[in-house]
């Protein structure tokens, strides 16, 4: 009988050793009924921490085109559009409304100060090529005995013309219309050009160029052109 009993042992083992192994075989497959797993703590921008042969894209590329860059509706599916976005990922704060906004006034301030003859002002404004042209037909006045007078008496809501990204440098074109009166006197107050009484409608496109790898925030004029 204790042979026998010895030997029910050993098949019983035996037996569950089997089943043992059939279920460790079963619950280590996933069925694809598993319940979600818990998400891993990630880092700021959402990425897991220790990512399982996953590919992760660019957070830039995530950013949906009227969500985190917030591309203003009115540039969307312009050409316009691919320059912001551009723009946008080097600097998200960048907005159009404010920068036509300074673009207005910094018109408005270069105009009066070449009029003026006032290059302290124009300097920090302009790039060195800019102002280099500015200076040379400020000098070339001066050396007439030349004075200018501008008036600006409307200046109409400046539009985008361009916008681009090169080498971390932005370039924005801006249209600036307004209406303007402007006379050159000679030296003894004689009307050489223009007059007082005539006021002209003025078309211009300014570009202003800015380094986004530069802490400074300000733009500057860097190529200006008029359209007839």
């Amino acid at each position: 009988m204790e042979g026998f009993q010895f030997i029910d042992i050993i098949i019983l083992a035996m037996a569950a050793g089997f089943i043992v192994l059939r279920l460790r075989s079963v619950l280590g497959r996933r069925t694809g009924h598993e319940p979600p797993q818990t998400p891993q703590a990630g880092d700021a921008y959402g990425r897991p921490s220790s990512p399982d042969n996953v590919v992760q894209m660019p957070p830039v590329a995530r950013r949906g085109r009227e969500g985190v860059m917030d591309i203003e509706p009115a540039y969307q599916g312009t050409p316009l559009e691919a320059g912001l976005v551009q723009l946008k990922i080097a600097d998200p704060n960048f907005s159009v409304a404010r920068f036509l906004e300074g673009a207005a006034k910094a018109f408005e301030i270069i105009v009066a100060a070449y009029a003026k003859h006032d290059t302290d002002t124009l300097k920090p404004l302009l790039s060195d090529e800019v102002y280099g042209g500015f200076a040379s037909s400020i000098q070339e006045r001066e050396d007439r005995g030349e004075t200018a007078e501008t008036e600006l008496v409307v200046l109409k809501p400046p539009k985008l013309e361009s916008l681009e990204v090169v080498d971390r440098r932005a370039l924005v074109a801006v249209r600036f219309q307004s209406e303007q009166v402007n006379v050159i006197r000679a030296k003894d107050g004689t009307v050489l050009e223009g007059s007082r009484d005539h006021v002209e409608s003025v078309t211009d496109v300014w570009t202003f160029g800015r380094d986004l790898a530069s802490r400074d925030p300000n733009w500057m004029l860097v190529a200006t052109r008029s359209v007839e």
